[in-house]
């Protein structure tokens, strides 16, 4: 990093933000197969968050790839420098007091791995949408697998690209066993226990 660029510490911090808000801030970091729900669970907790009037935001992959990110591909290095960014990003929203939800495949572990280090411990948690190829597959709801079986899409994940699942999550939702209004409930009850919520 250049040397003339210098941190300047905020005169509000994060801890203020926080009692202002009346809650805590953290990361909750969807990762799955395409399909496997992360979008759909992710707005679906950004609304119960709302309603319990907790400040809340969600940081959607196709999203932020219309323009944060639209400069990058989907080779495995522009997947990690998409990871990166966005982990940055939700770090500021942690900072400004706010629950950010990230609703990415984010198929590596090393690049979660790195987000998880720049928070501080407990901030990122991560939930794996744990789903089924073949019931991702059928799902199909923007035609990418189709589009990776004919060959007209490369690098898919789940198809010719790896997925590497989470070792030690601190949620698993499996989308083809569980509804959506049972995971959010199940969620929000995490986040009480965890202390990110009140009661």
């Amino acid at each position: 990093m250049n040397r003339n660029i210098v941190w300047h510490e905020a005169n509000v911090h994060k801890e203020e933000r926080k009692k202002l808000n009346g809650h805590g801030s953290c990361i909750i970091w969807f990762t799955g197969l395409s399909g496997s729900g992360k979008s759909t669970l992710s707005h679906a907790l950004d609304e119960a968050l709302y309603q319990r009037q907790a400040r809340s935001y969600v940081l959607d992959g196709d999203n932020i790839r219309h323009g944060l990110n639209k400069d990058l591909g989907f080779s495995d290095e522009a997947r990690t420098e998409n990871i990166r960014r966005i982990g940055e990003v939700a770090k500021l929203f942690i900072d400004a007091g706010l629950i950010v939800m990230t609703a990415f495949i984010s198929p590596f572990r090393k690049d979660r791995d790195i987000v998880r280090e720049i928070v501080q411990e407990g901030e990122f948690i991560e939930i794996f949408v744990k789903c089924p190829l073949a019931v991702c597959e059928n799902r199909d709801p923007k035609g990418l697998y189709k589009k990776a079986r004919n060959g007209e899409i490369k690098q898919f994940t789940g198809i010719d690209s790896p997925y590497e699942e989470p070792v030690n999550p601190e949620f698993v939702i499996e989308t083809d066993k569980m509804s959506v209004d049972e995971a959010v409930k199940s969620i929000l009850n995490y986040l009480v226990t965890k202390g990110v919520l009140n009661d």
